[in-house]
């Protein structure tokens, strides 16, 4: 590789790396956007058991067991694949050719051809993921909220990663051929068992010819993942990276289990007669009108969803069709993050809209049955009915304006001390009936 190469090159890695570091404090403003109150209690040896099977491991991803299958052979081909990679950017850099060759690794050849078996597996999977988004009839991916932009991100990212792979594929294979010709700085490595089966695609090619094809390759590829990691931080993707740290601070806590607000907690033992806490401050807001009401594990929450629609499809008020999908509830909080992050940056004032209203209405909120399915059908520990409890406690506590079957409950509730309009002595008057 000519020094101009390398320059080029160094030029296009800092560009890129420059943009990614902009994206990530953006998002980590975004996501600090929320309440800082947010605490999980879960052990260290939990939290990272959790990680290592359920973010690593895709554990919860097998209760559906062909997207699993297609989904772990794309997850571990990322993961191997980036080993090539790693020699590449040091090509680029140091303006080597298989700088691992140089290095004096043996059975490169075996290790390319390890490689290359994860690149067919990608290939594979992101083939029929195409084929089950866009031609078979699979209900969750035809819901309204996944039109438009998020059905094209989903196609555009494996659409991406084919390009990738047969760039990595011709690479190798016009790679060997130049080999063959004892071109330049291009020393023996042995055979690469797929791609070369490709090589009869250049053979009638002279060597020039071949250089021109293997550079271009290898050029499409490193700058295709470099715009990759970029394209990534705007796409339902960014849940490759952020699955971890999502998993990591989720709470282990039994699914049915509904946190009290401890302010109001207060208020109801000291008009019990029983001993109260003093440092507990009421909040400025009781429930959450806007992101900024959730906490950061909310929003987290949020930017780690993947889309699948797995909530949506387990959901009991969807199934019955009501409006509800927890799917379109994570990706209007992560929506609302991202435009108010947006006018933060320009400096203009967001409090004209909310999430409440502008994006996720009173009746998709009070349709929830708060049954956890959502949060137990999801991948990736997140928790949708989170939001719409903070979302339903501001519409009632705040604005008075839940359901008017729901307030005759609230005032059941406190003259009677059960959601039913008799007194609690006649509660038992049913075992005496005849």
């Amino acid at each position: 590789m000519s020094y101009i190469s390398q320059i080029i090159f160094l030029i296009i890695f800092i560009f890129f790396s420059w943009v990614i570091f902009r994206r990530i404090k953006t998002l980590k403003r975004n996501i600090l956007l929320g309440k800082k109150d947010y605490k999980s209690t879960t052990e260290n040896k939990t939290r990272i058991k959790n990680v290592l099977l359920i973010a690593l491991g895709q554990k919860k991803m097998f209760k559906k067991i062909i997207p699993a299958v297609l989904h772990i052979m794309i997850y571990s081909g990322f993961i191997i694949i980036n080993l090539e990679i790693l020699e590449i950017l040091m090509d680029g850099i140091l303006g080597t050719h298989r700088i691992f060759v140089t290095l004096g690794m043996p059975y490169y050849n075996i290790f390319i051809s390890i490689i290359e078996f994860f690149v067919i597996l990608v290939l594979i999977s992101c083939v029929l993921f195409l084929v089950r988004r866009n031609i078979l009839n699979i209900k969750r991916f035809k819901s309204i909220e996944i039109k438009g932009w998020p059905k094209l991100d989903a196609n555009l990212i494996l659409i991406f990663e084919i390009v990738l792979m047969v760039a990595i594929l011709f690479m190798n294979a016009s790679d060997l051929i130049l080999q063959d010709f004892q071109y330049r700085n291009y020393y023996s490595t042995g055979e690469f068992y797929f791609s070369s089966k490709l090589k009869f695609i250049f053979s009638d090619l002279s060597a020039n010819q071949v250089f021109l094809i293997e550079r271009f390759c290898w050029w499409i590829h490193i700058v295709g993942i470099l715009m990759f990691a970029v394209y990534i931080t705007y796409s339902k993707h960014l849940h490759i990276f952020l699955a971890f740290p999502n998993i990591y601070f989720s709470k282990e806590s039994p699914k049915s289990e509904m946190e009290n607000m401890p302010s109001i907690t207060n208020e109801i033992k000291s008009m019990m007669g029983e001993n109260i806490s003093s440092n507990i401050t009421p909040p400025k807001r009781f429930g959450a009108k806007d992101i900024t009401d959730l906490s950061w594990k909310n929003l987290l929450d949020a930017y780690s969803c993947s889309e699948c629609g797995r909530c949506t499809t387990e959901c009991p008020p969807n199934i019955t069709g009501k409006k509800l999908s927890p799917r379109k509830i994570m990706m209007d909080v992560r929506d609302r993050a991202d435009e108010i992050g947006n006018m933060i940056d320009q400096k203009k004032d967001y409090e004209n809209k909310s999430l409440i209203g502008d994006y996720i209405t009173k009746e998709e909120l009070f349709a929830c049955t708060t049954c956890n399915a959502c949060v137990e059908a999801c991948p990736l520990n997140i928790n949708p009915l989170d939001i719409i409890i903070e979302c339903r406690r501001y519409t009632a506590l705040e604005e008075s304006s839940s359901p008017s079957e729901w307030n005759s409950m609230f005032q059941n509730i406190e003259t009677n001390f059960s959601p039913w309009k008799f007194p609690v002595s006649d509660r038992s008057n049913w075992t005496k009936e005849e």
